[in-house]
């Protein structure tokens, strides 16, 4: 196995998946919901963007993105360790479904602390 600062946020997922597979479906889930409350909110949203690393609209494709790709595969991407991890970490859709888990795990008392601690550490939150 690689050390961890050589994996790929693919490979990060993976082993995520691996790891954690019953906690895949709200995970997904709350995904999903994340780019619908987005994208209900875009025009305030687009008011308040500050990101200098990146435009509004790109974000949004992003969060766009993300939707597309869970609706489109649904109930496969908690089935599914590879299918998960490559349609949501793959590329720059890594930039939002990295910042839906920090979101995730930060939001609310997960009950699963190992879980937190792996996303922690996996994608340096």
């Amino acid at each position: 196995m690689k050390p961890i600062e050589n994996l790929s946020n693919v490979e990060k997922a993976s082993l995520l998946f691996g790891l954690f597979p019953k906690e895949m479906p709200e995970l997904i889930k709350f995904i999903h919901g994340m780019s619908l409350a987005m994208l209900e909110d875009e025009e305030r949203q687009r008011q308040a963007w500050d990101n200098g690393l990146m435009t509004y609209d790109f974000w949004l494709s992003l969060v766009r993105d993300g939707k597309v790709k869970v609706e489109r595969y649904g109930k496969k991407l908690c089935l599914n360790g590879r299918l998960f991890s490559e349609q949501l970490f793959d590329g720059y859709i890594a930039v939002f479904t990295t910042h839906c888990m920090e979101v995730y795990i930060t939001a609310r008392q997960h009950e699963n602390a190992r879980f937190v601690l792996a996303v922690k550490m996996l994608f340096n939150l």
